[in-house]
C-alpha cells in the first residue's frame, strides 16, 4: 500500500467512524435525560417512547432508501447532505419547548442519520483494501456499538452539567466540521443501475408506523380497542404488501433474495433479536437509577459505566480476530453474555439494589455487545456480492433499528402492564419484568448466529469470496 492510499485509508476510517458515531450516539444518549425531560416538557410516556422512537423508527424506515440515494445520485455527496441535515434537525431538537416538538425534531434528526449510517459502511467498504478490510469494520462496528453504549453517560452528563438541550448542540459543531472535510477527504463513488423503489418505501413505511403506534399506544388506551387493533393489523397487511411487491419489484429497495443465503439471513436474525433485548432493556434500566433510587442524570450514567466502558477495551481485540477464528463465533459469544448479563441484572434488580451487585452483570453485558458488535459488518457483507454491499449495509442497518424500536415498544408496554412510575416499588417490578423478556429474546439472537455457518477456508482466500457461495 502506497503512501497516499494509506493517507486515504486512515481519512476514509477516521470520517465515516466519526459520522457513524454521531448518528448512532442520537440512538440512546437522551435515555438519561427521560425523568428530566418527563418534568420540564409534562411528557407522558407514550411521549417519552416516541422520544426514542421518532428517531429510531425514520431512521430505519428510511435506511434502505438512503442508501439507494447514494448509490444513485453519488455516495459522498448524499453524506454531506445527510450530515447537514442531521445537524439542522439537532439544533431543532435543541430549541424544543414541548414534547410534541421533540418528537418532530427527533424524527427529522432521523432522516438525516438514515442517510449518512448505511453511506457510512459502503464508503469504507469501498476505500479499504480488502486484506485490511475485516480489521477497519470491526473498528467501524466497536465504534458504532461504542455510542450506543455510551449514549446514556453522555446524556446524564450532559444534562447534569449544562441541560437536556445540550444532548442535541454538541451536534451541530461535530457536523459542521464533519461535513465539508468529507467533501474534501472522500472518493466520490456510485453503484451501477442503482434506482429508487418508491412504492417499497411508502409501504414499508406505513406497515412499520402502523405497526409501532399501536404498539406504543396500547397501554394507554387498551389492547382490544379499534384505535390499536386496527393500526396493528392495517400495518401487518401493509408490510407483507412490501414483502410481495419486493418479490416482484424491477429494482427492490430490499431483494428478498439476499434472505436465500443462510449467513444474511441468520445474521440479521440475530442483529434484531439483538437490538430488541438491548435498547428495550437500556431504555428502562437508564431510568433506573434516577426514578429509584434518587440520583442525578450524571451519577445514573456513571453507574452505567461497567457496561459502557467494555466495547473499548474489547472490541478492537474482537475485530482483528474475527477474519481468524469467524465473526458468526464471536456473535454468538456477544449475544450470550449480553443475554446472560441482562438476566442476571434481573434476578438481582430491587429498589435497595446495592451498586456493587450491578457491576458484574454490566461488565459481563458490555463485553458481550463488544464481542458482537465488531465482527457483524463484516460477516453481513462477505455473504453479498460487491456490487450489492450498498443494499446490504441499508438492509441490515435497517433491521437492526427495527429491532431497537420494536424493543423500546414492546419492552416498555411489558414495563407499564407490570408496573409503572406510580411508586419505586412498581417501576422495579416493571423493569425487572421487561428486562428478564430483553435477556431471552437476546438469548434467540445467540441461537440464530451458532447456526451460521461458517464457510471452510481454503488457503489464501479471502472470507468474502468464501461466504459468497453461502449466499448463492
Amino acid at each position: 500500500m502506497t503512501h497516499n492510499q494509506k493517507r486515504t485509508t486512515i481519512w476514509t476510517l477516521a470520517l465515516t467512524s466519526l459520522a457513524l458515531f454521531m448518528v448512532s450516539l442520537d440512538n440512546l444518549v437522551v435515555t438519561t435525560a427521560l425523568p428530566v425531560i418527563r418534568r420540564q416538557l409534562h411528557a407522558s410516556v407514550s411521549q417519552l417512547e416516541w422520544t426514542v422512537n421518532a428517531y429510531t423508527l425514520t431512521f430505519a424506515v428510511l435506511l434502505l432508501t438512503g442508501a439507494a440515494l447514494g448509490d444513485r445520485f453519488g455516495r459522498r455527496r448524499l453524506f454531506v447532505i445527510g450530515l447537514l441535515l442531521f445537524t439542522g434537525a439537532s439544533a431543532f431538537a435543541a430549541l424544543s419547548t414541548s414534547a410534541t416538538m421533540l418528537d418532530a425534531a427527533r424524527a427529522l434528526q432521523g432522516v438525516g442519520g438514515a442517510i449518512v449510517a448505511p453511506l457510512t459502511l459502503t464508503i469504507l467498504s469501498a476505500g479499504v483494501p480488502a486484506e485490511r478490510r475485516g480489521l477497519a469494520l470491526g473498528i467501524w462496528g466497536g465504534i458504532g456499538g461504542l455510542a450506543v453504549a455510551l449514549g446514556p453517560l453522555v446524556g446524564g452528563a450532559v444534562v447534569s452539567g449544562i441541560s437536556w438541550h445540550w444532548i442535541f448542540w454538541l451536534n451541530v459543531p461535530i457536523g459542521l466540521v464533519l461535513a465539508p472535510l468529507a467533501w474534501r477527504r472522500l472518493e466520490e463513488t456510485h453503484a451501477p443501475e442503482a434506482s429508487l423503489d418508491l412504492p417499497g418505501l411508502g409501504l414499508a413505511s406505513a406497515g412499520l408506523l402502523g405497526i409501532v403506534w399501536g404498539l406504543v399506544r396500547g397501554n394507554e388506551h387498551g389492547w382490544t380497542s379499534v384505535g390499536i387493533v386496527g393500526p396493528i393489523v392495517a400495518g401487518a397487511a401493509l408490510v407483507v404488501a412490501f414483502v410481495a411487491w419486493e418479490l416482484r419489484a424491477p429494482a427492490p429497495m430490499l431483494p428478498m433474495r439476499f434472505f436465500r443465503g443462510r449467513t444474511f439471513a441468520l445474521a440479521n436474525v440475530a442483529s434484531l433479536l439483538m437490538f430488541f433485548g438491548m435498547f428495550g432493556s437500556i431504555f428502562l434500566l437508564a431510568q433506573y437509577f434516577q426514578t429509584v433510587q434518587g440520583l442525578s442524570p450524571l451519577q445514573s450514567g456513571l453507574r452505567i459505566l461497567p457496561w459502557t466502558a467494555m466495547p473499548m477495551l474489547v472490541a478492537p481485540l474482537a475485530g482483528a480476530l474475527s477474519d481468524r477464528i469467524g465473526g458468526q463465533r464471536l456473535m454468538t459469544a456477544g449475544l450470550t453474555l449480553q443475554g446472560a448479563g441482562l438476566l442476571w441484572i434481573a434476578a438481582v434488580t430491587t429498589a435497595a439494589t446495592p451498586y456493587g451487585d450491578l457491576v458484574g452483570p454490566f461488565m459481563l453485558s458490555g463485553a458481550g455487545m463488544a464481542l458482537f458488535f465488531a465482527p457483524v459488518a463484516n460477516v453481513v457483507l462477505a455473504s453479498v456480492r460487491p456490487e450489492e454491499q450498498g443494499k446490504a449495509s441499508g438492509a441490515t442497518n435497517a433491521i437492526r433499528e427495527l429491532g431497537g424500536v420494536f424493543g423500546v415498544a414492546v419492552l416498555a408496554s411489558l414495563f407499564s402492564h407490570a408496573g409503572g412510575y406510580r411508586s419505586s416499588l412498581s417501576f422495579v417490578d416493571g423493569t425487572t419484568t421487561a428486562v428478564y423478556a430483553g435477556g431471552a429474546v437476546v438469548l434467540l439472537g445467540a441461537l440464530a448466529a451458532a447456526l451460521i455457518r461458517r464457510p471452510p477456508r481454503a488457503a489464501g482466500a479471502p472470507e468474502a469470496e468464501l461466504a459468497l457461495a453461502d449466499a448463492a
